[in-house]
Parts: C-alpha cells; structure tokens; sequence
C-alpha cells in the first residue's frame, strides 16, 4: 500500500484538522459558559412539573430551576423601574423576572382599567419567554394604592401609628391589598418598619412610630392583613422595610448632600440596634414575611447593602429568613465607584434582588462576567434565584387568574373608604383642649375657616400620592376635604366662611370658632429632611387673623411628623394633630364635633412647651 502524500494534500488535512479544533473549542467554552441558549430547547412546553400546582412548592421550584440557564436565572434577580424598559420585548429577549413603578410612573391616563390594561401587557411579555415565568410587578401602595385614579387613600403609617388598633391596620392592609390585585399588581412595598428617632426625617409618616412594639405590632398587622387570602396563595405580597436602623441615622451625614438624614450613617452599637430596631423585623419574619427591603443607610460607616453580617449572618442565618432580600432604589451601586464591584460586593453580602433600578442589560453583563469569573458562585445565584421563585410560587403568579376589568369595581369602593374614614378618627390626638372646647357642637352660629390645609387633598395626603413627592393641590386625588367635612356636618342654619388666607371682613361680631387648617407641603424621602419642621409663616399669619375675629380658636394640624409650636401653642384654644389623613377627609369632623370620641395618642413625642 502506498501512503505518500503530496503536501498540498497535506496542507489541506492541517487546515482541516484546525478547524475542527477550532470548532471544538468553540463549543466547549460556550457550553462552559452556558450563556446562550440552546437551539435545540424546546420552549413553551406545557404539563410540566413546576406548572402544576398540585405538587408542593419545593418540587416545582426544583424542576423549573433545572431547566434554567444562567441568563434565565440572572434575570430572575433584576428589578427594573418600568419607565427604564425600552420595550415589552426586552422583558422577553432578556428574561426580566420583576419590574416596579416608582411613585407616579403609570400609565399615560391614570385611571384602573389603564393600570390593568399595562399590566397585563407586562406580563404576556413574560409569558413568552421561553419558560414562562411571570413578573412579579411591584409598588408603593404605603397607604392605598395611590398611584390610581379614585383609588382610596388611607391615613399614612404615622397616624395608624396613633390608633394603636391592630385590627383596624390589617383591614386597612386587606382593603389596600385588594385594590392593588384588582389591576393585577401583587407585591407592595410596606410595611415600614423603621423605628423613628429624628423627626427631621423625611420618612418619619411612612413609619408606625417611635415605640418598637408599638411599630412592630401593627407592621405584623399590616403585613397579614395584605397577604391573608383563602385561595392558597398571598393576596398581595407585602414587604417590610428597611433593614436596618433607618430611623437612627445622624443628622447631617448623609452621603447626598442635597439631603440631612436620608442615606446617613447610623452610630449606634449592634446591642442598641437589635434592642430597637431589629424587633419589628423579627416578629415580622415569625408572621411570614417573605421579602425583606434593605435601606440605603450607613452602619457604622459600612453600607447594608454591603453588610455580609447583617444580610446573611444575621438576617438569613440568626433569623431564619427563608424569603428574598431585595435592594432599595439605586441602593446597590452606592457602594463604590465600580458598578461591578458594587454589585459583586452586594450580592455577595446577601442581596438576592437588585432593584437596580435602570440599565437591566448592564447589569445582567456584569452578572455573567462576575459568574465566568468566579467572583459569585453559582451556588450563590443559586441560592437567590431559589428564594425568589419560592416566593412567586407562594404569591400564586403561576397559578392564580388574570386580573379582569370587572373586578376593577373594589376600588375606591364605600366600604374601603369608610374603613378610611375609621382610621381618619382613630388617629386624631387631641394635643390641646382649653376649658374643654372640643367637641364642637354642630349648631353653632358662625364658623370662619382658614388655612393652607384646609380645601387641600394633596396636602391631606402627603408624599407618595399620585407622584413621588406628592402634589400640592385638589387634583388626581378622590376625597373629601377638611373644609368640605366641616361644611357637610354643621347645622343647616351654621354660617360657614372660607378664606385660605384668613381675610375676613370687618364684622362687630366674632365668630363663634375659628378653625385654621395649616400643616406642611407633600414630600417624601430625602426632600422632606429639614432642621427644624414649623408652620409656614403664611399658616402663622393666617390664625392670627382669624384668632382676631373668633371668640375661640381651633388649629388643625395636618403634617407627618410633630411640628415645633412651642412659641404659638399657648394662645390656642384646641390643637389637632390630625397627621395625613388621606382622602376621608370626613374623618376629622366626625371626632371634631362629637360623633365619635377622642382616642388617638402620639406615636411620636411632641412637644408643647
């Protein structure tokens, strides 16, 4: 036999070999690597094990991650703002598991079929991805789902901090959450369960207070009332916040100088932290808690999203935390300069989901790059993507039906707004009451009412409301008034006169009563953060009027936190500290002229002189 070969032959049999190796290679790195996915799959399956929801949660959690590939599950541990979403197909093409609505980004029209109807188109797009795996679609519903048009507006944490009424929050929560799953919404960002210790925060009305029972009773209250439902599953997933130690923040450290407080470093040892502030959270998690927020705050000069001993030793570890830990707004890249360390260093310390909250793409390439190179395990990512498909199988999202615009009919509904109303009167604490003014009888002869806070139900409401920081003023909002309240109440035969800035005109006889309604302007975090909370001087010159042209005087506060009256309290007749009251506005005048009793007490302290 004759094995001569030519060498052009020969050339041709290396070129070859190459390439085969090459093609080899090719294939091993990318199956190493696993990004891609593989053309053979077959996608959209059905009767498959994790689709059926007669099997235990476990077994379906374990069967849909073992058909999950890298990206699939990178996916799952983003949480994007949905404004920041280039297109419904991006939630298909890059497998995005959860996305929010930051305060005000809805749909163009506000309205509840508007909010299904983008909703619902959220989560086909999920549905097409290949597994199926459903958004879970998140909000700050802190007291109603405030975002919608007609939805009903609750008083904020700090007045249901003064009922002290466990009872009462949870149905506050149930009525809340059942407005939220009406437009198909099914995760809310509340309970907070910061304890406050600085009125100078802005955050101190999202809190129940400054008592750590006090705010850990009702965080628990409010947290079953939002996820009690008969069907199996959570009605609506709550989610307390913001691990650890928000209310504790020194003045003037935060990391924002635009800001005082908020995103400040907190000074105090770990023995006060857990004896304060860590309780709420304990019997949070005893009541099923199932996703916990992380706070952008500072412990003794270590970030939280940075904090391995809180997140992982103590939080997942001491506590026995089964559910997911989620990041606050832009909370994760705070930590350095690199957003890839950042992240590294977060997920590594305990975040399981990272509410990034805008460029998913960057974040999914820094995930996979962190992945390839062994700076998070996959036994790490593992671990996050479990907690996270636990809790969407516990919340129902492969399982429950699509919402439907029949049911959009619950929000705003009489019922939810008399449990507003409830709250509205429970919460009321009588701060002043000379020669037992209040209550008022309903027939007095002339009433003058005056004040910035008086005809306003974006003042009522607060921050949080139809736009981040609130709105100033009586539109995108439901409700009734103060001063509608009032003029809704008195006799038929009782003169009501209303002006804003209390001119009056020149009359030989005074009023029976002045009320002036005055308080502060919506804000939220950060924005909210003064040195000192006072009456505007406008609030001030107006009860000076109308205390010139009243027999007694009556001043409504409406604020979320204590203000600093201590100059101006003892030429009052009565004080209310009505703190945000929402949209039932008729709650006030029901304590105010006798319907019902005074029962509130201060969740904060507040000084008087």
């Amino acid at each position: 036999m004759n094995f001569n070969i030519s060498r052009s032959n020969l050339m041709i049999i290396l070129i070859i070999a190459l390439s085969v190796i090459v093609v080899l290679i090719f294939i091993f790195l990318n199956q190493s690597s696993s990004p891609a996915i593989d053309e053979k799959r077959i996608c959209h399956q059905t009767n498959l094990p994790y689709q059926n929801p007669a099997l235990p949660i476990d077994e379906r959690v374990t069967d849909l991650m073992s058909r999950m590939t890298d990206e699939e599950k990178i996916g799952q541990m983003v949480l994007i703002e949905k404004n920041s979403i280039h297109g419904t197909n991006d939630i298909t093409k890059y497998n995005i598991g959860a996305l929010l609505s930051g305060g005000g980004a809805g749909p163009k029209q506000e309205t509840p079929l508007a909010w299904l109807m983008m909703i619902n188109d959220f989560q086909s797009a999920a549905k097409d991805t290949c597994l199926g795996i459903p958004l879970l679609y998140g909000i700050d519903a802190i007291h109603g789902h405030g975002n919608v048009l007609g939805a009903t507006i609750f008083p904020h944490a700090i007045g249901l901090g003064a009922t002290k009424d466990p009872d009462l929050v949870k149905r506050v929560a149930k009525a809340t959450a059942d407005e939220m799953a009406a437009t198909g919404i099914y995760w809310n960002y509340a309970p907070n369960l910061d304890v406050a210790n600085d009125i100078r925060w802005g955050k101190t009305y999202e809190t129940f207070g400054s008592n750590p029972e006090n705010v850990a009773q009702l965080g628990v209250a409010y947290l079953e009332g939002m996820q009690d439902s008969p069907n199996g599953y959570f009605n609506v997933l709550a989610n307390p916040k913001h691990f650890i130690g928000g209310g504790d923040m020194e003045y003037g450290t935060s990391r924002n100088k635009k800001f005082m407080v908020e995103e400040g470093n907190i000074t105090i040892d770990e023995n006060t932290l857990r004896q304060t502030h860590l309780i709420p959270f304990q019997k949070a998690i005893a009541s099923k808690a199932r996703v916990i927020m992380v706070g952008t705050a500072t412990w003794q000069g270590k970030m939280n999203s940075d904090n391995h001993h809180l997140l992982t030793e103590i939080l997942k570890n001491e506590l026995g935390f089964s559910g997911f830990i989620v990041s606050d707004w832009y909370g994760v890249y705070q930590i350095e300069s690199s957003k890839y360390n950042s992240l590294v260093r977060a997920v590594n310390a305990g975040i399981d989901m990272v509410m990034t909250p805008f460029d998913y793409k960057d974040f999914i390439s820094n995930m996979l790059a962190a992945l390839s190179s062994g700076d998070i395990t996959k036994e790490r990512i593992d671990d996050a993507v479990k907690r996270i498909l636990t809790v969407k199988f516990e919340t129902g999202l492969f399982d429950r039906p699509q919402a439907q615009p029949e049911g959009l009919s619950i929000i705003g509904n009489n019922q939810h707004r008399e449990i507003a109303r409830e709250a509205v009167r429970k919460s009321q604490v009588l701060l002043e009451n000379k020669n037992s003014l209040l209550p008022l009888p309903k027939s007095l002869g002339k009433i003058i009412v005056a004040g910035s806070s008086a005809d306003n139900l974006g003042r009522q409401a607060g921050g949080w409301t139809t736009e981040w920081q609130g709105i100033d003023g009586n539109y995108g909002i439901v409700g009734t008034t103060i001063l509608e309240a009032i003029q809704n109440t008195v006799s038929k035969d009782t003169e009501i006169d209303y002006n804003k800035n209390g001119n009056f005109s020149i009359t030989n006889n005074l009023a029976d009563v002045g009320i002036v309604v005055v308080g502060e302007k919506p804000y939220a975090e950060g924005w909210g953060d003064t040195a000192n909370p006072i009456l505007s001087s406008e609030d001030l010159t107006a009860i000076e009027k109308v205390k010139a042209k009243s027999k007694k005087i009556v001043i409504i506060i409406v604020s979320g936190r204590p203000l600093d009256i201590k100059e101006h309290a003892k030429n009052w007749d009565a004080i209310l500290a009505t703190w945000l009251p929402g949209s039932e506005g008729q709650g006030v005048t029901d304590v105010l002229f006798g319907d019902y009793p005074f029962t509130g007490t201060l969740p904060v302290k507040w000084e008087l002189n």
